[in-house]
C-alpha cells in the first residue's frame, strides 16, 4: 500500500492521465480530478454542488476555495492516498493545498517534465476515435489505415481543441504559471521530475520506482 499522497504536475497532454491510471490500478491511490468532483458534486445535488453550479451558470470560475472545500469535502487523508490532479495551478494554489487540505501530510509532487515545444508538436497530431476511445499520433503511433481507427474502423477526429493556435495558448499559460509551483514544492523537499519524453511505458517504470522509493 502507497504511503505518500501526490500531487501530479505537468503540462496539458503530458501523460498525467495515462500514467495516474497505472499507479490507481498497483497501488490503490484514489484519483482526485477536480474537473470530476465538480461534476459529480453537482450531480449528487449536495449544498456544495448547488453553489458550485451557480458560480457555473454565472459564467464564472470556480474560485480557490470553493475548490479546496471541495477536496476536504471528499478526502480521508488518515485512511486513503490520493493523486492530487489539476490543482494546483499557480503558486497560490500550492501553499492553499498545502494548508487547508494536506496540512503536512506526507507527499510528493511529480513533474511531468517536457519540452513544451515537443508536447506541442505531440498534440497538434493527434486523433481520436470517439466510439472505440483508441487514442492515435500521426508520429509516433500512427493508424495501420489514414484515417480510420484500427480497432473499430471509424473515422478519427482532429478535436477543435487540438488545434495549434489553442494549444501554444495553453502551454504559455502553463510556462507562465508552473514555475512558482515547482519552487513551491522544491523548498519543501518534495519535488521529484521526470523525464515524460520517453515513451510512456519508461515513464512508468520511473513513476513506480519514485512511488516505491
Amino acid at each position: 500500500m502507497a504511503r505518500e499522497q501526490i500531487v501530479l504536475l505537468g503540462a496539458p497532454g503530458s501523460g498525467k492521465g495515462t500514467q495516474a491510471s497505472h499507479l490507481v490500478k498497483e497501488f490503490g491511490y484514489n484519483h482526485l480530478s477536480t474537473g470530476d468532483l465538480l461534476r459529480s458534486e453537482i450531480a449528487k445535488g449536495t449544498e456544495l454542488g448547488q453553489k458550485v453550479q451557480g458560480i457555473i451558470d454565472a459564467g464564472n470560475l470556480v474560485d480557490d476555495m470553493t475548490v479546496l472545500e471541495l477536496l476536504k469535502a471528499n478526502c480521508d487523508l488518515e485512511n486513503k492516498v490520493y493523486i492530487f490532479d489539476g490543482f494546483p495551478r499557480n503558486g497560490e494554489q500550492a501553499k492553499l493545498l498545502e494548508e487547508h487540505v494536506l496540512k503536512g501530510a506526507a507527499t510528493k509532487a511529480i513533474y511531468f517534465d517536457m519540452d513544451l515545444e515537443h508536447l506541442i508538436e505531440r498534440i497538434t497530431n493527434r486523433r481520436v476515435a470517439p466510439k472505440s476511445g483508441e487514442i492515435y499520433n500521426l508520429l509516433t503511433r500512427p493508424p495501420k489505415i489514414e484515417g480510420k481507427c484500427d480497432v473499430s474502423g471509424e473515422d478519427l477526429v482532429h478535436r477543435k481543441d487540438d488545434n495549434e493556435e489553442t494549444v501554444r495558448n495553453r502551454m504559455n499559460v502553463f510556462r507562465d504559471t508552473i514555475g512558482p509551483v515547482l519552487d513551491f514544492y522544491e523548498s519543501q523537499g518534495q519535488l521529484v521530475r521526470l523525464d515524460a519524453s520517453r515513451p510512456s511505458d519508461e515513464v512508468t517504470k520511473s513513476l513506480k520506482e519514485v512511488i516505491s522509493a
